[in-house]
């Protein structure tokens, strides 16, 4: 019998791509199940990317490509960091991969010792526990409630500090809460670090443009933290772009280095078609975005309101990404038919069975009392999710 890697049975199955798989099974079943569970944008991507998607077959881009990726692309993303963020990057600091995700695991496999700490803000995304893990590191998990908008200030982040801290890993806007930092945040958030310089800090931006209350800001916008200090980015939410596969890094140089090594002895480099679309996507003004940005925010909106009238659920106001993670710890205990609910895992499959409706239990992102529930889906959808998840809700007693 084939014997598993330790590596890989000490991982979890990401709870978002489970859920999924549940809510597939169930409707191959005739069930009409609807999907809150993954976060992807329900837009097609925009024509000019698959135009220019296409115009790359016909110029032949189809050979092995550099492993930090076309020296164009990394270009236009050195003029987006510059343009969005006030950011400086040369080209030998950009790396391209397969998706952020995999920028991720670049950085992790490429910096963290086994023993190794990194602190994780929660809540998080599912993966950076699992990521961190496989790399040997021992995840430090940084509390945050729901009356703070799940954000960590300093004094919380310098508490979990010891000798043993290799790095930092936080979202903003955030997966799954959907809060954003200001820049003020940002500056006491970075001012945990100017005493530790060998700490790294590793700033996902994916969800940049979905922001509705401000300005994107950029830690890396720091000086006394520039240099210990990585953004990640990619084309997958804001640009519609998920299938297509296609993150990146502003690191310091060493770093960056340190991440082209790592991928290329795994992937190398990432599809050719898909980074030269992206260059079509990030030399856009992102004032393009207008229009999918106020339907989101129209969806918010929906949401809220819904999710305010159901009693016991309590939910904050997210400034971005496109999320709402509500605390629903006032339905444990309860019950229906004889199902008791326990926990939100409890609950998550409930809402599955009851409503059928797919969200994510909050456990997976780091806090067991609250649940994920995506709005990137239609008013229609949206509208009939909400309805069904408070009837199922008033069922508990």
């Amino acid at each position: 019998m084939v014997q598993l890697s330790d590596r890989l049975l000490a991982m979890e199955e990401s709870a978002t791509l489970a859920m999924s798989r549940k809510s597939r099974e169930l409707k191959s079943q005739g069930l009409d199940i609807i999907s809150l569970s993954l976060g992807e944008p329900d837009f097609p991507t925009p024509d000019f990317i698959k135009e220019a998607a296409v115009e790359a077959m016909e110029q032949n881009y189809t050979t092995y490509t550099p492993v930090p990726g076309f020296d164009d692309l990394r270009q236009a993303i050195a003029d987006k960091f510059k343009r969005d963020n006030g950011l400086h990057y040369d080209l030998d600091q950009i790396v391209v991969s397969t998706g952020a995700k995999q920028s991720i695991a670049n950085l992790m496999m490429s910096l963290i010792n086994p023993g190794d700490e990194v602190l994780i803000p929660a809540p998080y995304w599912v993966s950076y526990i699992e990521i961190v893990k496989v790399a040997g590191g021992v995840p430090v998990i940084i509390d945050s409630t729901i009356e703070s908008d799940f954000k960590v200030n300093s004094a919380a982040i310098k508490a979990k500090i010891t000798d043993k801290t290799k790095a930092i890993i936080f979202s903003s806007p955030c997966n799954p809460t959907g809060s954003v930092y200001s820049k003020e945040e940002l500056k006491d958030f970075a001012s945990a670090f100017v005493n530790h310089k060998d700490i790294v800090i590793i700033s996902d931006e994916i969800y940049e443009h979905i922001n509705f209350d401000g300005k994107h800001e950029s830690i890396a916008q720091f000086e006394e933290v520039y240099d210990q200090t990585v953004t990640i980015n990619g084309m997958s939410k804001a640009w519609a772009m998920t299938g297509w596969r296609i993150g990146y890094i502003g690191a310091p140089k060493a770093i960056a280095a340190a991440c082209g090594k790592m991928q290329g002895q795994s992937t190398s480099g990432a599809n050719s078609i898909a980074q030269r679309a992206s260059i079509a996507a990030l030399k856009k003004d992102p004032a393009y975005l207008k229009d999918m940005l106020a339907a989101f925010k129209k969806r918010r909106t929906l949401v809220l309101d819904a999710l305010r009238s159901m009693d016991g659920v309590e939910v904050n106001e997210p400034e971005g990404a496109f999320y709402f993670f509500p605390d629903v710890s006032s339905f444990f205990g309860k019950s229906f038919e004889g199902k008791t609910i326990k926990d939100a895992d409890d609950l998550a499959l409930y809402l599955l069975e009851e409503a059928l409706v797919a969200i994510v239990t909050g456990g997976a992102f780091g806090d067991p009392n609250c649940m994920r529930i995506s709005y990137a889906t239609d008013e229609a959808t949206l509208t009939k999710a909400m309805d069904r998840i408070k009837l199922a809700l008033q069922k508990l007693k």
